[in-house]
């Protein structure tokens, strides 16, 4: 039992620093082309909407793939089937490769009818089309980590997604940097084409690896299901896990189709000054474009910054599926509780610190990696309401799927992102509200579906208030209290930006670890679970 924990853990280990280092890559190379001449908010805005498209059809395509198949592989490895694992494997590996290669061709084919019909933002169309190759290899790559993972060995995952990022990263930068006092819907295009670039060399590792690390098996001489009842099988269990993230996705495009009409509907008679732009009165269709990419663009950079503490998070969903699954597969009750309860516990731990961390410092964090576009800091201290629900309802997603309750995160989502559609088309369209409205409804959408999938879980989950809410918030808001008091003594003092937040950081950092411990929200067995917890727990309780 130990050892199973401990296993359990360190793969949280490993997605949890590939994730980490994944997202903070993202956030270096957002901010860099960001402040770089001709990119901008309307190069975000033209980036963000075009990856929106991109992820629909790459959760069409793959987005479940690796969730469904390590599912299915942990399923039959735990009964002995080494044979079938592979062979689920193989016909996954084919099935896939067809839909993604087909997805590609659709977007790169269909890349102006989109920009034009469905998202109404001309310039898009050469960002859609230098995105379209990656999702053939994506759909590929995905099968390949999906099989390790169902062995439980998450080596290949996140060693792909640190070399992918890296790459991209780099390669951004540097295509970004020498077309610089370009076009926006130019630079962002060659941002994207890093993009399609870095998932190539991602798919050569995996594929490399699988090479090295696939096991031999024999061929089993008893008969087993024919391919076309694997693929049955396969689409049939790729389904729900696919369907939440499709719904996300969809949610996103129609999230950035209703912000870029409702802005133009809010700023028919007069764009106002809104983030630092210009009044207009009267504007053209041309104004009213560059307006609504432009606002689409700031909200996308509260969306970067968000990803990141979300990123850690997604270590405890992803190795859950898996393990939750192993453990139901055995009837073990008390490893499945255990596994949910710890990492719920460790989502609110994880989140509630940067959600109040957002709201105290968003300010001067704009500041320090938006030098030359600090608008919109505003929408990132609301976002970090939405931003406790996501990480909670990732964690509960990868719960519900580990148990058989597949098809419920879901229909959780679809019923917020569908309260969510309804408030954006009321409320963007106010001018007084005008892109607050897609943060206010995000928040709806979240929380409706944390209710949602919280019910069913009441019993598996073993919530202690004291414990999973009370404790943390207190610590929470203790924090940022304390960040937001040294970030305004010591910026009146030196006038330093940089050094003041640096400072801000390092003493929440201080305070809420220390309320952690004084509290003793984690038990000495808890930190013994968690990757190099041992050490923490020494020295956070030192006599």
């Amino acid at each position: 039992m130990e050892q199973k924990k401990q296993s359990f853990m360190m793969n949280v280990g490993i997605i949890l620093f590939a994730q980490i280092l994944v997202k903070v890559l993202g956030m270096v190379y957002r901010m860099v082309i960001t402040n770089i001449d001709g990119f901008g908010d309307a190069g975000n805005g033209f980036y963000s909407a075009g990856y929106q498209v991109y992820i629909l059809l790459l959760a069409l395509a793959s987005v479940g793939i690796p969730t469904a198949i390590a599912k299915m592989v942990a399923e039959v490895r735990e009964k002995g089937n080494l044979y079938l694992a592979h062979r689920i494997f193989k016909v996954s590996l084919w099935l896939f490769g067809i839909i993604g290669l087909a997805l590609s061709l659709l977007l790169f084919f269909g890349a102006d009818f989109v920009a034009r019909q469905l998202i109404e933002m001309e310039g898009v169309q050469l960002t859609l089309q230098a995105l379209a190759p990656s999702i053939f290899f994506v759909c590929v790559s995905s099968v390949i980590n999906g099989y390790f993972q169902g062995m439980q060995n998450m080596k290949s995952t996140g060693t792909a997604q640190v070399l992918e990022q890296i790459v991209k990263c780099t390669l951004t930068i540097l295509f970004v940097a020498l077309a610089a006092g370009g076009k926006p819907e130019v630079l962002a295009a060659l941002a994207t084409t890093a993009t399609t670039l870095s998932t190539i060399v991602s798919f050569c590792y995996v594929s490399m690896y699988y090479q090295k690390k696939k096991e031999i098996v024999q061929k089993s001489e008893e008969k087993g299901p024919s391919v076309g009842a694997l693929v049955k099988n396969i689409l049939i269990i790729s389904l729900p896990f696919s369907l939440g993230s499709v719904v996300t996705a969809v949610n996103r495009l129609v999230d950035t189709a209703t912000i870029t009409r409702g802005i133009k509907a809010a700023f028919f008679d007069k764009i106002p000054s809104v983030f630092g732009g210009m009044e207009l009165v009267l504007p053209g269709a041309v104004q009213l474009n560059h307006e609504a990419v432009r606002l689409t663009g700031i909200l996308s950079k509260s969306d970067t910054l968000i990803n990141l503490p979300l990123a850690v998070n997604v270590a405890l969903a992803t190795v859950l599926v898996p393990a939750v699954t192993a453990a139901v597969t055995r009837g073990d009750k008390r490893e499945e509780r255990e596994k949910i309860s710890l990492s719920m516990l460790l989502s609110v731990l994880i989140v509630v610190p940067c959600a109040f961390g957002f709201v105290a410092l968003g300010q001067p964090i704009y500041r320090l990696i938006y030098p030359a576009a600090t608008e919109g800091y505003e929408l990132l201290q609301l976002s970090a309401i939405s931003l406790v629900f996501m990480a909670l309802n990732q964690t509960m997603y990868g719960v519900l799927q580990g148990v058989g309750r597949i098809y419920l995160p879901a229909i959780s989502l679809f019923i917020g992102c569908t309260i969510k559609i309804i408030l954006n088309l009321i409320l963007i369209r106010i001018p007084e509200i005008h892109i607050y409205g897609a943060v206010i409804s995000s928040i709806v959408c979240q929380a409706v579906s944390f209710l949602i999938c919280l019910y069913p879980l009441r019993d598996s989950i073993q919530l202690h208030c004291l414990n999973h809410i009370v404790k943390p918030v207190v610590a929470g808001v203790c924090m940022g209290g304390a960040a937001f008091g040294i970030y305004q003594g010591l910026y009146a003092v030196l006038s330093s930006n940089l050094i003041a937040l640096l400072a801000a950081m390092l003493g929440a950092v201080i305070v809420y670890f220390g309320l952690i411990a004084g509290m003793k929200i984690l038990s000495e067995e808890e930190y013994g679970l968690l990757p190099g917890g041992s050490k923490i727990y020494g020295l956070l309780h030192k006599k």
